[in-house]
């Protein structure tokens, strides 16, 4: 854990930190929201998050990866948006469902009382129900804690966004004075003769305010820090103080962040605001770790292949910042090299081969699980290091089963339901699910690990728990078979297959969880971290020496 966290402290108060943007999406909005609690939780506060999603879907489950990126998946098996990964491994917490705001939930939850005739006859409206519930969302989220960040999404002036945003007006009007702020993230874009902009911003401030809110810190986009001028020139015509306005200027990496709205005084000015200074650590007693994880030099730099079907990087977000936690821990660069699983050519077949590790990702639908399939048999026969996460788990079953137990045709029910060998199979009590959303076998489930396998060393316990998503296992018919020609299941809940190995293989390890969600800077999971090591073993570099 990177920084210890005081206990929540009740004569405090709840503070409110509501984060907006606006000019365009994708500004980074959630890591400034994340940046600013991990420096009040340096400062010594009780920090938790809440991300609004405008969005009908109830939950992030059934969005396609290529419009709304991966869904992260919480302890509770809550399926939500990206950010909340973000708020995590930035926090070093664990959030619930509770803490994922949407407008599917919030209407539903609004007809369900209505149908019930909780209203008494009223008639049901935006005003006053719907922003209600809004507020007593948040409200519970924020409770036994110091501090609450919300993140709306989308940009201000999205239709979708209004009641979000009149819910905010209205929880600004209940509150105490100095118990609320309002941050908003806008874009500050570079003219063709190199002129910072600040139209943009001066707009969106304006959007803002005319539905009743006055933003308190704006924080600038940039590509470089904001020029005095240009700190000036906002402040000026968006009516804020000069020292309310900050740069967020692009960074190598996302955990540099902090460091640098740190180093703009973006953590003073809000618990000067918030009125917590008093209560804050003083800074020069503050822990450091973050910063020590960090930005600590590499010595060495490997190559790992990232063998999906989604080329886009923010589908598979917690695999890539795990690989970086794992990379902190072992003072190594991790490049990813994208393979493409659905167009396995000459081109992407040749970057896999020169990776020093593959890594085969989870994943639903037929297209690109071929591919897949390939990858793990070059990395079986080639002994290569090799991580198999979700689906990436069932198709190393499948490829064993196909190409060393000799069942032809060998495969998963999900991708032939009609194959000889479903070596991979529903889950039993899914035969009657019907509805897709949230009806996977979902959240943090424990796995019993057998003592003297990889599994027990990777873990270095009897036990592990870790977070799933999924509606097919192994099937338990072919589990004698596949253990009996080599296939090690190290890790098991009752009768279902969690962990496999290769005994004789450097690393070759399956999990049908998803340890990428637990990964934290500081705090790295086990299966990346050992992934690494076996790869810097193989390249001659020792992981003790590399680390110290």
């Amino acid at each position: 854990m990177p920084t210890e966290l005081t206990d929540y402290d009740p004569t405090l108060g709840n503070k409110f930190i509501f984060v907006t943007g606006g000019v365009m999406s994708g500004l980074g909005k959630g890591i400034t929201a994340a940046s600013t609690g991990r420096l009040l939780a340096n400062a010594g506060f009780d920090v938790t998050a809440v991300k609004i999603d405008p969005y009908l879907n109830v939950d992030a489950g059934t969005m396609n990866p290529y419009q709304h990126g991966e869904v992260y998946v919480l302890k509770d098996g809550g399926e939500v948006d990206l950010d909340l990964g973000n708020y995590e491994r930035f926090l070093d917490v664990d959030m619930t469902f509770d803490h994922n705001v949407t407008t599917g939930k919030t209407y539903r939850h609004v007809i369900e009382k209505e149908r019930a005739g909780d209203y008494l006859g009223k008639t049901v409206q935006i005003i006053p129900h719907v922003t209600d519930d809004i507020k007593r969302r948040i409200r519970e989220a924020a409770e036994g804690h110091d501090v609450c960040i919300i993140e709306v999404g989308g940009t201000v002036g999205d239709i979708e966004g209004m009641p979000y945003l009149e819910a905010l007006r209205q929880f600004a009007h209940e509150e105490e004075d100095g118990d609320i702020l309002f941050t908003h993230v806008t874009l500050v874009p570079y003219s063709k003769n190199g002129e910072q902009k600040t139209k943009p911003t001066q707009h969106s401030v304006k959007e803002l305010r005319s539905i009743g809110l006055q933003p308190d810190v704006l924080v600038g986009r940039c590509e470089d820090k904001l020029d005095p001028e240009t700190k000036e020139k906002i402040a000026l015509f968006c009516d804020v103080p000069t020292e309310a306005v900050f740069s967020n200027p692009d960074v190598e990496d996302i955990y540099h962040v902090p460091l640098m709205v740190e180093e703009e005084g973006l953590d003073e000015y809000v618990m000067q605001e918030l009125g917590l200074q008093e209560r804050a650590i003083p800074a020069a007693d503050r822990a450091n770790e973050w910063r020590e994880i960090v930005t600590q030099e590499a010595t060495d730099e490997v190559d790992v292949a990232l063998v999906g079907k989604y080329g886009l990087e923010d589908a598979y977000m917690s695999i890539h910042e795990s690989l970086k936690h794992a990379g902190f821990e072992t003072n190594t660069e991790v490049n990813v090299l994208w393979v493409d699983a659905d167009e396995m050519d000459a081109a992407h077949a040749e970057r896999m081969e020169r990776a020093d590790g593959i890594i085969v990702p989870g994943g639903f639908g037929a297209r690109g699980t071929q591919g897949k399939i390939d990858a793990v048999q070059y990395a079986r026969e080639n002994d290569v290091p090799f991580l198999g996460l979700c689906l990436g788990f069932q198709m190393a079953v499948v490829e064993f089963a196909r190409n060393v137990c000799g069942f032809e045709g060998a495969h998963s029910a999900e991708m032939e339901a009609d194959t000889p060998h479903p070596v991979i199979d529903i889950l039993p009590e899914q035969y009657e699910v019907e509805d897709m959303g949230g009806t996977m076998r979902l959240g943090a489930h424990e796995t019993d690990i057998e003592p003297g396998t990889l599994a027990h060393e990777v873990y270095g316990d009897d036990s592990c728990t870790e977070r799933h998503r999924h509606r097919y296992e192994v099937n338990p018919e072919y589990i004698d078979d596949l253990e009996s020609a080599g296939l090690k299941f190290s890790g098991r809940a009752g009768n279902r297959m969690e962990i496999l190995e290769l005994p004789d293989h450097p690393y070759f390890f399956g999990t049908q969880f998803h340890p990428e969600f637990r990964s934290r800077p500081g705090r790295a999971s086990p299966p990346f971290v050992e992934l690494i090591e076996t790869i810097l073993e193989s390249t001659g570099e020792d992981p003790e020496e590399v680390a110290a």
